[in-house]
């Protein structure tokens, strides 16, 4: 028999060992939460376990604070002991202002953005685990269900600067209802053996996410989601923070709110007396401030009384996603709570009055979301067949076998004019629909040899009192030369199966197909560059913030205008809605923009948007533009310029697309990059690899 000679083990890796070492690499299955007052990482093991991963200090959860030690960031509890001595150096709190391109710190004579420091805490959870587990270059980040377009491509942007290659996001109340369903000890241990309707009760540090979820084997489904991104455990901190202000005010006639370093210790003192009062019927806040120091003892009634506005908030919202989707308590058969604001006795109390049933807070608060990501994780990396796991095959079967859909907690649509000339939203996509979810519209040329068609498009806002907001511009170009006035431009809008919107376009006749870039705000004013603005004198926030102010919409049109009814959805099309003919004839402004607004009239359905062929401005009612005063047929000579241009242009052949994957499960976690940046480079590993399994 023939013996190899093996290989000598010293000197330089040989080619075998860099293969070997190659296929070998494991993919882990991480989940982060990313809170606004604390985050979280964890990870599944071998028996598809979730378990959570320490920081460098040994705790499991990891304060949501930044603090600047001259140009060094320092992140965690470390930093939040330094709020009270430097509170001008000391961020928190930021996830309230993510999407939010206007929002900066200022620390010395550099600028950070809400992307820059979650990208930050980001690092410091992933070199924790990276210590612990091995390279991390995918994982799972967890945002609330009323996140917009715009928060979650932030959120994104900020997985990026971190280092992540490949990002996923899933919902929170999805995740906790995953960690519900598949469990916290694991999937060898346990898994629910019944089908149930939830109610998922989220109230986290800095948001309240409320979902209406059925399981069935096998099968998480979202149903309806509602909630506030301005109601968690931060307000209820704030009602101690006045109670103990006040209380001082009468004492000594000096407010501690008006001083920083006093109103970061009075925070500090305030937060901890909100957990005691969770296990205790009293509990004290120490406030000093210009050389007094007092003690005032809070009782818990009072605490519910002062909180009585809050607490009606919470009923309001749970009452509502009950209500607007035709549910009663009857229908739900567990109210999952989760969150570490969920551990307040007001709150269970208010809920256990609403249902009429006991709560199931078997859940962990601080980590079960983090859990339920890294479940998720599980799930994309068990139906990817290139990736390699830790799982046995257990463990692996049964996270290939469940899957998740979710809904769109806002509306998708586009901004039209009313009867008036002001422009509002029209809204295709309605908020509670099965995602994917998409809508086509069909756009016209007015003029021969048209370049561009703009579309605007809008999100609802982030509940039912809160302004719609305005996502950016659509300017659909490299249409085909020599277009006949009238070619229609079918333009699909669209949410992904992680609520993250898209636009593409098509012309039927030639079949060119494009995707089309929205022209977003914080594109023009970037977040996420290599290193922070350095600035002079910014309109910016300096350091720490209790409270100061609110994450506003990133853009929205005037909030006093009503908008239009929402389309109902069907289960392969959404089409806007039908309307009276005697409501049409004031809205022809409106229908100069969109073709087929109204369904109502045969007539105007085929009819086409008209555009100005110049500045791509849609036209008015009189045929003229009001952007630059031309009238279609009447080319002015920078028309005549663009029409010889687009005569000589060749035509763009349309690109083969791929199919897409699967709704509920996607073929890779998270492939798509960060705006604006470089793929990175192919392992030369990698490459050698295949070499030697082609017999180079």
């Amino acid at each position: 028999m023939r013996r190899w000679k093996t290989p000598a083990r010293t000197g330089p890796e040989t080619r075998r060992a860099k293969q070997l070492r190659f296929i070998m690499k494991h993919t882990h299955a991480v989940g982060i939460d990313l809170g606004t007052t604390y985050s979280c990482i964890a990870w599944l093991n071998e028996y598809g376990q979730p378990v959570t991963i320490p920081n460098q200090e040994g705790e499991l959860s990891t304060p949501s604070v930044v603090f600047f030690d001259g140009d060094q960031p320092i992140i965690g509890t470390e930093a939040m002991r330094n709020a009270i001595a430097s509170p001008e150096r000391v961020v928190q709190h930021v996830k309230r202002f993510m999407g939010n391109p206007e929002k900066f710190w200022k620390i010395d004579e550099t600028r950070y953005s809400p992307v820059h420091i979650s990208a930050m805490i980001l690092r410091k959870l992933i070199a924790a685990a990276q210590e612990q587990i091995g390279e991390i270059s995918e994982a799972v980040i967890t945002v609330p269900a009323q996140f917009g377009d715009a928060h979650r491509h932030a959120t994104m942007q900020a997985g990026h600067a971190a280092g992540l290659e490949r990002i996923e996001m899933i919902n929170e109340p999805v995740a906790a209802a995953l960690c519900h369903v598949l469990g916290n000890e694991g999937l060898a241990f346990t898994e629910l053996a019944i089908d149930q309707q939830l109610l998922v009760f989220d109230l986290g540090g800095g948001t309240l996410d409320i979902a209406i979820v059925k399981y069935k084997t096998n099968q998480v489904r979202v149903v309806a989601s509602d909630g506030d991104l301005e109601l968690g455990g931060l307000d209820f901190t704030k009602v101690l923070i006045d109670a103990a202000a006040e209380k001082f005010i009468a004492d000594f006639g000096d407010d501690p709110r008006s001083h920083r370093g006093s109103l970061q210790f009075l925070a500090l003192e305030a937060e901890q007396a909100k957990r005691s009062l969770s296990v205790r019927p009293r509990a004290a806040i120490t406030v000093q401030h210009e050389g007094h120091r007092k003690t005032y003892q809070i009782e818990q009634t009072e605490f519910e009384s002062l909180s009585r506005k809050l607490i009606q908030r919470t009923e309001e919202i749970t009452r509502r996603i009950l209500k607007d989707n035709k549910f009663g308590w009857a229908h739900i058969d567990v109210v999952l709570t989760t969150g570490g604001a969920s551990r307040m006795p007001m709150i269970r109390e208010s809920l256990k009055k609403l249902s009429g049933r006991t709560l199931n807070s078997s859940l962990s608060p601080d980590q079960s979301i983090a859990h339920g990501a890294a479940y998720y994780a599980g799930m994309l990396l068990s139906n990817d067949q290139y990736a390699r796991t830790v799982f046995n095959s257990t463990a692996s079967s049964r996270l290939a076998n469940v899957q998740q859909q979710s809904v769109n907690a806002r509306a998708l649509g586009i901004l039209v004019r009313d009867e008036t000339g002001e422009r509002i939203p029209h809204y295709l996509i309605p908020a509670n629909t099965p995602l994917p979810a998409a809508t086509t519209h069909v756009f016209g040329t007015v003029v021969d040899h048209q370049a561009r068609v703009r579309v605007q498009i809008v999100e609802s806002g982030a509940g039912a009192d809160r302004p719609p907001t305005v996502l950016g511009d659509c300017q659909i170009t490299g249409l085909p030369a020599d277009l006949p006035e009238g070619t229609e431009i079918e333009v699909t809008i669209s949410y992904d199966h992680q609520a993250r919107v898209h636009v593409s376009a098509v012309e039927p006749v030639s079949g060119l197909r494009t995707e089309i870039e929205i022209i977003r705000q914080e594109n023009l004013n970037p977040q996420l560059q290599e290193t922070p603005d350095v600035v002079a004198d910014p309109k910016t926030a300096t350091g720490a913030e209790w409270f100061s102010e609110k994450s506003p919409a990133v853009s929205a049109p005037n909030p006093s205008a009503k908008s239009p009814p929402q389309n109902p959805a069907g289960k392969e099309t959404i089409k806007a809605a039908p309307r009276p003919a005697a409501v049409i004839s004031p809205e022809l402004d409106a229908l100069a923009e969109l073709s087929y607004l109204s369904q109502a009239v045969a007539q105007i359905e085929d009819q086409p948007v008209l555009l100005c062929n110049d500045c791509g401005t849609p036209l008015q009612r009189n045929g003229r533009c009001s952007s630059c005063n031309n009238v279609p047929g009447k080319q002015s000579p920078k028309g005549k310029r663009q029409a010889a241009l687009q005569k000589s242009a060749k035509r763009v052949q349309s690109q083969p697309t791929t199919a897409n994957s699967p709704p509920n499960i996607p073929q890779s976690l998270g492939r798509s990059n960060a705006s604006g940046r470089k793929k990175p480079q192919p392992d030369p590993n990698e490459a050698e690899f295949w070499d030697l399994v082609d017999g180079d």
